[in-house]
């Protein structure tokens, strides 16, 4: 090769490496292009990781939560029973909610401090062995029973029945918030209180009045309430119910429609009778319990007198039993007095007026009279109370036929 030839070709040589400089930075730039996309992409694996990770965790906690579920469910059903005796060689005597008593024994994890005679404990279906020792608790129906806050009823929204409440207030207000009278003069008070009387004439409302005027617990309870479904379930009612009365002394335990456990006991009876019959059983054990000295009064409640049992009536239980009739014309022209005081009525109307054409109206229907009155002005849009509008209520409320009885249609006896 001659020298021209070797220059040219180093010259040729020269100019190709910019070329490959250019080519190995394009490489360059690309391989930290894929660099940054490797790093994202390993970024959002370990995102993923994480997340599935934390998934995995919750799906085992959800795992073992079902799995104990399923055991739990899968676990026989225990009986309920009443601890009667305790037996030497770690034996007891139940009665299960079946009926008969059993010698059982009881499982090695229960304290034997808490096996109390009288408590309530669970059996196993099959050996009937005592399992555990239900925690003693109150009923709802009871502690529902109980009212927090007093009632808003005063004294003097009652209209009339001064004597009666008079009567009330020695029988239950004076003993629980002046016990000191009836020492000084030597003599017992009342024990309990029943409020006889036509629907609407005011019992509820004398018995809510007392309990505003004292600082007991008042604890209020339909009679129906106590009627339950299975054997031994009403008295265990009663019981827990006067119990509550005495953990929250002083009290006043209102026993609203008596005569729907307190009927006369016959000889012929269906077995839903019976267990009735051992709930006013029960009822009139707990009212002589206690003694007329203690912080809890007896306030009974019933339109239908002629039916209540004997042995309920007796003194010692009911010591005091107060009439709440018809309101005479001097107690509605109150009753009246009472409702019109927050209307806003004309001038004209005249309460001693409206009493003297309500006779034979109780103490409900006055207010529902009154009432009607008012919505009788809303529907000729006026804001006053004309005296044409209660004579029109009390034609409507007549007409209603409350506590009256219909005749039969005619169809019946066709």
């Amino acid at each position: 090769m001659t020298n021209d030839e070797t220059i040219m070709d180093t010259k040729e040589r020269g100019s190709d490496v910019p070329d490959d400089m250019s080519e190995l930075k394009a490489k360059i730039v690309t391989l930290e292009e894929r660099n940054v996309r490797l790093m994202e992409d390993l970024q959002n694996a370990e995102n993923e990781k994480r997340y599935a990770e934390g998934e995995l965790f919750r799906l085992q906690k959800d795992i073992a939560r079902i799995r104990g579920e399923m055991e739990r469910l899968k676990t026989p059903p225990l009986i309920v029973g009443s601890l009667r005796d305790i037996l030497p060689n770690n034996r007891v005597v139940v009665k299960s909610s079946t009926g008969p008593d059993f010698v059982v024994t009881v499982s090695d994890y229960i304290d034997k401090d808490t096996l109390i005679p009288g408590s309530r404990v669970t059996l196993n279906k099959q050996t009937l062995a005592v399992m555990e020792v239900i925690p003693a608790g109150v009923d709802p129906v009871v502690s529902g029973a109980e009212i927090m806050d007093k009632p808003n009823v005063t004294y003097n929204d009652i209209g009339g029945l001064k004597k009666q409440m008079l009567e009330l207030r020695e029988a239950v207000e004076d003993p629980l918030l002046r016990p000191e009278l009836y020492a000084k003069v030597g003599i017992e008070p009342p024990k309990g209180v029943l409020l006889v009387g036509p629907p609407g004439t005011g019992k509820t409302l004398m018995a809510k009045a007392v309990a505003n005027a004292t600082q007991a617990t008042f604890i209020r309870l339909v009679g129906s309430e106590l009627v339950q479904k299975y054997i031994g379930e009403g008295s265990r009612l009663v019981r827990e119910l006067f119990e509550l009365a005495k953990e929250k002394a002083p009290s006043i335990i209102f026993i609203d429609e008596l005569d729907s456990i307190g009927a006369k006991r016959l000889d012929v009876a269906t077995s839903g009778d019976r267990e009735v019959q051992r709930t006013l059983m029960q009822l009139l054990s707990e009212l002589d319990g206690f003694t007329p000295t203690s912080d809890v009064k007896i306030i009974g409640a019933t339109n239908r007198p002629d039916i209540l049992d004997d042995a309920l009536l007796r003194p010692g239980r009911f010591d005091r039993i107060i009439d709440v009739g018809l309101p005479d014309v001097d107690a509605r022209k109150q009753i009246f007095e009472i409702h019109i005081a927050h209307m806003n009525v004309d001038k004209k109307v005249s309460s001693k007026k409206l009493s003297d054409m309500t006779e034979g109206l109780s103490g409900a229907e006055i207010k529902s009279v009154c009432t009607e009155a008012g919505m009788l002005a809303i529907r000729d849009d006026r804001d006053k109370v004309l005296e044409k509008d209660f004579i029109n209520a009390k034609e409507k409320v007549l007409e209603a036929g409350r506590n009256k009885a219909k005749p039969a249609p005619a169809y019946m006896f066709q």
